[in-house]
């Protein structure tokens, strides 16, 4: 992806149940651009939320296919997901009372 802003790596955060429960546990769910790596997603969740980044988890999600008679369409397109865990006693606020 060469030099790119950390705005452009980080899309937006997953907000789910699942990801607020893990929320407890210091991992936040991220969803992040499909070209970018785990040392980028850290170095842009560091930058951002200013805090400390243990560890970084991606997957890649396959695209939603639906029918529209008897064709095959696509309802919504492929994504990576970052799965970031911070520091024991760090948090990222923008996850707090959602």
């Amino acid at each position: 992806m060469g030099q790119v802003s950390p705005y452009q790596v980080i899309r937006r955060p997953v907000n789910t149940e699942k990801s607020r429960n893990a929320a407890v546990d210091n991992q936040y769910v991220f969803e992040v651009d499909r070209r970018a790596n785990k040392s980028q997603i850290r170095d842009a969740v560091e930058y951002i939320f200013k805090v400390n980044v243990v560890q970084v988890r991606v997957m890649n999600m396959a695209p939603k296919y639906g029918r529209w008679g008897r064709k095959h369409v696509k309802r919504s397109p492929a994504w990576k997901k970052a799965i970031v865990t911070v520091a024991q006693g760090q948090q990222i606020e923008i996850f707090e009372g959602v």
